[in-house]
């Protein structure tokens, strides 16, 4: 299936998402070659990772060293990469050390979409990136090694804890949508 025929079916969970979802839906249209190619002016999808382990009881976030704020596993895509799968996966085993990462068997995909401005940074202009967002379940046992390049801080959370970590709203809804997939008996 094609990323628009896939991003056609996604369900968006409230009026931000069912924006940002149109935004991304009139991107891939207008750029359906190469989405994820960095050197289209106005931005480039990207791909994240909602990583939970294996018993569905604990998520895995990063403290990101420039943003300075808790997130997702997750960026952007290399090229030859052509889906957000992709990206999400390689994101996270980069990010997080994990091996063995697998796709939820019964979330959507993606899970959750987001659109978010970035700021000019040296010679790169200020851009969007439009955001994939993937539940990606972890190996039992598996062992974390935080990219020291990118994050300060890897921990896995309980549920009840994201609360305290004044978590983007968009963050905040692909994780409540995880949970929902995550926690299924």
């Amino acid at each position: 299936m094609t990323l628009a025929a896939t991003l056609a079916l996604h369900q968006p969970a409230d009026a931000a998402e069912a924006r940002d979802l149109a935004t991304i839906r009139d991107f891939v249209a207008r750029h359906p070659h190469d989405p994820f190619d960095r050197a289209i002016a106005e931005g480039h999808l990207t791909g994240a990772a909602i990583v939970v382990d294996a018993a569905g009881r604990h998520v895995l976030l990063l403290h990101h060293r420039k943003l300075q704020r808790w997130l997702q596993p997750g960026g952007h895509g290399d090229p030859g990469e052509a889906s957000g799968e992709q990206v999400a996966l390689r994101e996270a085993r980069e990010e997080t050390g994990l091996q063995g990462l697998v796709l939820h068997p019964d979330a959507p995909r993606p899970l959750d979409v987001d659109v978010h401005p970035i700021a000019a940074r040296g010679s790169e202009p200020a851009h969007l990136h439009l955001d994939l967002r993937y539940l990606v379940v972890a190996p039992e046992g598996g062992t974390v090694v935080m990219a020291e390049a990118e994050a300060s801080a890897l921990r896995w959370f309980d549920w009840d804890e994201l609360d305290g970590l004044d978590l983007d709203p968009g963050l905040c809804r692909a994780l409540k949508k995880a949970s929902g997939y995550a926690r299924r008996e």
